[in-house]
C-alpha cells in the first residue's frame, strides 16, 4: 500500500511539472490571439498530416482547437479555445470542453481541426447552442494513416476531425463527450 500511495505522489509531481513545462495557454483571451493561433496551427497541420489541405480546401467550415489541455488521474478534463473560418475568414470563436473518468493518467496539450463537409453540418455547428460531438452530424476521426487514404471519392461523413501537434503524456485521445460552445465576444 505505500508503494501506491508513493507512485500516486510522484505522479501528481510528473503532472504538475508537465504541465508548467509543456502546456501554452488554452485560454487565448482575445480574438486577436485566437485568430493567430489558429492560422499558426493551420499551416502545422497542413504541413504535417497528409491531404487536409485537400480536405480544408473542400470543407464549408473549419473549426480549428490549436492548444487544447489535456489533464486527469482517474478523472480527467480539457479544454481550449478556437475559431471556425469559412472561406478563409473568422466567423466565430468556440470553445471546446470535456470531462472523463477511467484508467487514465498524464497531462496532454494538442490541437485538433474539424472539417464541415456539408451546409447542413455547419448550419447544425451555429443554430445548436452547444454542440455535443457523436450526436448530430455523423464524424469520422482521421488518423495520418486514413488522411493519407482518403480521396474526392471517399468523402463520406459530415465532419472529418483531425488531431495535430500532440505534446505530453496522456494514453489516448478521443471526442467522446466534448462540448463545443460558441463564445460570444
Amino acid at each position: 500500500m505505500r508503494n501506491v500511495q508513493i507512485a500516486g505522489a510522484l505522479l501528481a509531481w510528473g503532472l504538475v511539472v508537465t504541465v508548467t513545462l509543456t502546456a501554452r495557454p488554452a485560454v487565448a483571451g482575445s480574438e486577436a490571439a485566437i485568430d493567430r493561433d489558429v492560422s499558426a496551427a493551420l499551416t502545422r497541420m497542413y504541413d504535417s498530416v497528409p491531404n487536409s489541405r485537400d480536405l480544408g480546401g473542400q470543407a464549408r467550415g473549419i473549426l480549428v482547437f490549436p492548444n487544447v489541455v489535456k489533464a486527469g488521474f482517474l478523472f480527467g478534463a480539457q479544454y481550449g479555445e478556437g475559431a471556425l473560418r469559412s472561406q478563409g475568414r473568422t466567423t466565430g470563436y468556440y470553445n471546446t470542453v470535456s470531462a472523463s473518468y477511467g484508467l487514465q493518467a498524464g497531462v496532454q496539450v494538442f490541437g485538433y481541426a474539424l472539417f464541415f463537409m456539408s451546409d447542413s453540418a455547419l448550419q447544425y455547428l451555429n443554430n445548436s447552442g452547444g454542440f455535443e460531438l457523436g450526436t448530430g452530424p455523423s464524424i469520422a476521426i482521421l488518423d495520418v494513416g486514413a488522411a493519407r487514404a482518403l480521396t474526392t471519392s471517399t468523402l463520406q461523413n459530415d465532419i472529418y476531425a483531425v488531431f495535430f501537434d500532440q505534446r505530453g503524456l496522456m494514453a489516448g485521445l478521443g471526442l467522446q463527450g466534448t462540448k463545443i460552445t460558441r463564445i460570444d465576444r
